[in-house]
């Protein structure tokens, strides 16, 4: 009889749940005490909790984790790291909480939810890409390039100065920390700084290193003196940006990269340049001078150069093939320090407009063995004559507008001695100069007859026909 009242008991209670439960799910609601993360959905629908879980994402998006870089800190948003949410089962799951499963199951989680609520924690990953983008560009800035030991020379003493350390992000490892980070430890209340790995970086070069630098090993010198105070100021500046250069075996130098920009905050003005084989204003015109200068003292002291170009027509303050021309990042004059030892380069201008250009290191050539340079002239073009009309000028003007140059092809030759006697001939490089056009200009206005004579003398480019022309013309008028 117990036994049966027991059972009746229990039925009737089950059917009590079951009635309650049927009510619970037909509303289609999250019940009370059911959160995402920070996020309370209780009673909500499905199309509710999952707007109000977008927004709450995107709240997110706009939170920042803290960067540590050295000695510096930054606020990375996680919208800029590429951090996404993909969380529309949580609410599937949210609201199946005391919906689902059997009468005991729905039960006991509605008495876990009535005691202490049910959070769901948000799940999200980031994007490998759109970190590196954001650390390459964000991070890296706080790099600090180590710098090398160093010379000062004043008063034709050299003077130590030590280098400094440098600092360099491993962004490799700054990926992966950030990644990892953002997708297994961080929490919206979450203020610790995540420090990224940093790499030390030591200077080269040492006071005991450096006390090798004392011989000079090639020096070279051009004039400027024809040149206008736009253009001394230019050469003036380029060999102070090179002045002081202190180059360790190995290492190259880029005359572009050391003079450059081109700017009057840079030093520089507007001077004559080569451009398509005119002569064109451009700012910082006459830096080749410079180049030109240091190319000859880097042959001297007999270093590795790497690249070298000639100017589009010959210049006059060197030699045929003994210029080196720099033209935006097309035309370089680069060289590498082949030594075992470091190298200072000196360079400076003088009142009476000269620029020189002294390479010191340690000396360890034959003191017998001599060097020296040739320019060999291989052929000549000469300049070609243009006639032109002008027909708004009587008939007997002729104008020279321009003298015309030769083109040439030249070779440049380093001679090596020893005691005296040549010992080997070794071609340096072989160079090509474009010549320009003479241009004499013919007035063709006058007798129909004469004119049309004079412009058949111009259209077969014969002037001594042309001469003839206007010589016959003159006394006619």
């Amino acid at each position: 009889m117990k036994k049966w009242k027991g059972s009746l008991l229990l039925a009737i209670c089950l059917l009590a749940m079951a009635s309650s439960m049927t009510v619970c799910a037909a509303g289609e609601t999250i019940l009370k005490g059911v959160s995402i993360d920070k996020l309370d959905v209780s009673g909500m629908t499905r199309e509710e909790a999952l707007a109000a879980l977008e927004s709450y994402e995107k709240n997110l998006g706009g939170q920042s984790i803290k960067l540590g870089i050295g000695d510096n800190v930054i606020e990375a948003k996680l919208s800029d790291l590429g951090v996404t949410f993909d969380n529309e089962d949580l609410v599937d799951e949210a609201i199946g909480v005391g919906h689902a499963g059997n009468i005991v199951k729905r039960y006991k989680d509605q008495k876990d939810l009535q005691h202490s609520g049910k959070t769901f924690p948000l799940s999200w990953q980031t994007n490998e890409d759109t970190v590196r983008t954001y650390v390459e560009n964000n991070c890296t800035k706080y790099d600090k390039k180590a710098q090398n030991a160093s010379l000062t020379r004043e008063n034709g003493a050299f003077n130590f100065v030590a280098g400094t350390e440098g600092l360099e992000l491993n962004v490799d490892s700054a990926v992966r920390t950030i990644s990892d980070y953002l997708e297994n430890s961080w929490t919206s209340d979450n203020t610790e700084v995540l420090n990224l790995e940093i790499q030390v970086t030591e200077p080269e070069g040492s006071a005991e290193e450096l006390a090798n630098i004392k011989d000079l090993l090639g020096s070279f010198t051009t004039s400027f003196s024809t040149s206008g105070s736009n253009r001394c100021k230019n050469v003036s500046s380029g060999a102070s940006h090179i002045n002081g250069t202190v180059l360790y075996p190995g290492e190259e130098f880029s005359a572009y990269e050391t003079v450059s920009p081109f700017t009057e905050a840079n030093g520089y003005a507007m001077a004559g340049s080569y451009l398509n084989g005119e002569v064109v204003d451009s700012m910082g015109g006459g830096i080749c001078q410079v180049s030109t200068t240091l190319y000859n003292a880097v042959l001297r002291a007999e270093l590795n150069v790497t690249e070298r170009s000639p100017h589009s027509m010959t210049v006059h303050y060197v030699d045929l093939s003994e210029d080196a021309a720099i033209a935006g990042t097309y035309k370089d004059f680069k060289f590498v320090n082949s030594t075992e030892y470091p190298i200072y380069i000196e360079g400076y201008t003088t009142s009476d407009k000269k620029i020189t250009f002294n390479i010191y290191g340690k000396e360890t050539r034959d003191k017998n063995r001599t060097i020296s340079f040739e320019s060999q002239m291989v052929s000549e073009t000469p300049a070609t004559t243009i006639l032109q009309e002008d027909a708004g000028q009587g008939i007997g003007y002729k104008a020279v507008s321009s003298k015309g140059s030769s083109g040439y092809v030249a070779e440049l030759y380093k001679i090596v001695k020893v005691n005296g006697v040549e010992t080997d001939r070794i071609k340096v490089n072989k160079s090509t100069y474009k010549g320009t056009n003479r241009v004499v200009t013919y007035g063709t206005a006058g007798d129909p007859t004469l004119s049309e004579n004079l412009r058949a003398a111009i259209a077969a480019q014969d002037e001594a026909l042309a001469d003839a022309n206007i010589a016959a013309a003159v006394p006619a008028q």
